[in-house]
């Protein structure tokens, strides 16, 4: 009993959700579509809980290895539930002016965050599958959340059939590895691939690393991400493009440097391939973009690869940089999609980046925000953009090896390709007229406005003084988990 009494406090966040949402949804199923407003505030209630028990919490092992609660995972879990609590909020305001508010959507987002909190603690290849499955089912709900929209249902639907074929991607790879080591434990294939390299292992784990790289939208595992990202509400792709991914990075990190440290020189040069093919990708894919979000879409491919480098560095300090990278980028996202849900012209959302013309008239505030968002993400320094590559390029080029500083020099490149789609934001707010004929932006709702302004504000100046502290817990996170 004192061995299950410990196991569940160790996984008493991912128990708070799971128990928390069930009560949740009976409560949405009494109540009725009135209760959407309330169950959104219960739900950001339930998650902001679920980070602080993260954080006070115990560490360890439990469930057989299967369940892992170290500092890796610590901050792993903390930034994905705060980043779910921050997408109820963007979107449940969002909703009700849709008129398409419903009680399941917070739920959604509790329920993904617990499968997500398990991608963070996943000891073995089982919870691995269970909480990559379990959080993307409920992504895939919500991604058809409005279900009179076209384009939603199309998102919805390519995003299900393309996730199910990578999670039989990465099934198949599980298989492999399970069948030549003979164990599920990370730990146990660690000691197995040490001493032994066998040609059947690398292909599963080549298969475990295109499933994963699926659910990063890594390139050329992309393809489902600019459709999902323009066809879904806007407020969902927010979530897309934050928590999931922290959590599918977290998790290659420990699957790499945890089951597989024996074998890096085999896996570091298929992230280094990915991370060059995404930085390809996102750079020049965004070149030809018209619809912001779908601009935002190649963005988040090309930054994805930025992070990859500093899991193939294969250091404690690569790991480290990742999670700073990780932080600094759902930041800035954070504030991009705000900024989205705030503009409108007569009721209809600004989609377009030529409806950015003349945006420093009617809001120079939002008009600033922007201005600052898009050169921290372009990598300006000493905006919050700027640390971030600055630790994966440091991190790439401190590990060695001709295919590392190959690829951070590539990284460098896609930053100056990437910087003219940025630039061309920066050029239509500033200095292009607004269209004749086009009337006033709406009132911005305050919940956006307040995030969009909080996120410009972090990105600079207060990352000068916050970016110290995210480096010293990010650390803390990288050397406890023992990579290196």
């Amino acid at each position: 009993m004192p061995d299950l009494d410990f196991a569940l406090r160790l996984s008493a966040p991912e128990s708070t959700l799971a128990v928390g949402g069930l009560v949740l949804l009976m409560l949405g199923a009494f109540m009725g579509e009135k209760s959407a407003r309330l169950i959104s505030i219960l739900s950001v209630g339930l998650l902001v809980a679920a980070a602080a028990v993260t954080v006070t919490g115990p560490l360890g092992q439990a469930f057989n290895g299967a369940y892992v609660a170290d500092p890796l995972a610590v901050y792993g879990k903390a930034l994905i539930f705060l980043s779910s609590a921050v997408a109820i909020v963007l979107g449940d305001g969002w909703m009700h002016r849709a008129k398409i508010a419903r009680f399941e959507y917070p739920i959604l987002i509790v329920l993904a965050s617990a499968g997500m909190g398990m991608m963070a603690s996943s000891g073995d290849l089982i919870s691995l599958y269970v909480g990559i499955e379990l959080h993307s089912l409920a992504l895939y709900v919500l991604a058809t959340f409005h279900r009179d929209d076209l384009k939603a249902s199309e998102a919805g639907l390519k995003y299900f059939v393309l996730g199910a074929l990578s999670s039989g991607l990465l099934l198949y790879g599980a298989s492999l590895i399970y069948g030549f080591t003979g164990s599920m434990r990370f730990d146990e294939i660690a000691a197995y691939a040490a001493a032994n390299q066998s040609t059947g292992l690398i292909f599963g784990l080549v298969f475990l690393i295109c499933g994963l790289a699926f659910k990063v939208s890594a390139a050329p595992f992309h393809m489902w991400t600019p459709d999902v990202y323009e066809g879904a509400p806007t407020p969902v792709v927010a979530l897309f493009a934050t928590a999931p991914k922290v959590a599918a990075m977290v998790l290659i990190a420990r699957t790499l440097e945890g089951a597989f440290a024996g074998s890096h020189d085999q896996w570091a040069q298929v992230l280094i391939l990915i991370s060059l093919i995404s930085f390809a990708v996102g750079a020049f894919g965004g070149l030809a973009q018209k619809d912001l979000q779908r601009l935002l879409a190649y963005s988040s491919i090309a930054n994805i690869g930025y992070a990859l480098l500093g899991i193939a560095a294969g250091t404690t300090a690569g790991v480290q940089a990742m999670l700073v990278f990780m932080t600094l980028y759902v930041i800035d996202q954070f504030g991009f999609f705000a900024i989205l849900l705030s503009l409108s012209r007569g009721g209809r959302p600004i989609r377009k980046i030529a409806d950015l013309a003349g945006l420093r008239k009617d809001k120079p505030l939002t008009a600033i925000a922007l201005t600052v968002l898009s050169l921290s993400v372009l990598g300006m320094p000493p905006l919050a953009g700027f640390w971030a590559k600055w630790a994966v390029f440091g991190a790439a080029a401190d590990a060695g090896g001709n295919w590392m500083l190959v690829a951070a020099v590539a990284g460098l490149v896609a930053s100056v390709v990437a910087g003219f789609y940025y630039l061309r934001i920066i050029k239509l707010m500033w200095f292009d007229p607004t269209p004749e004929g086009v009337g006033p932006t709406d009132a911005s709702p305050i919940e956006a406005k307040t995030i969009a302004w909080a996120s410009a504000a972090f990105a600079f100046p207060l990352v000068i003084v916050a970016i110290g502290w995210i480096d010293h817990f990010a650390g803390i996170a990288a050397t406890g988990f023992g990579a290196g």
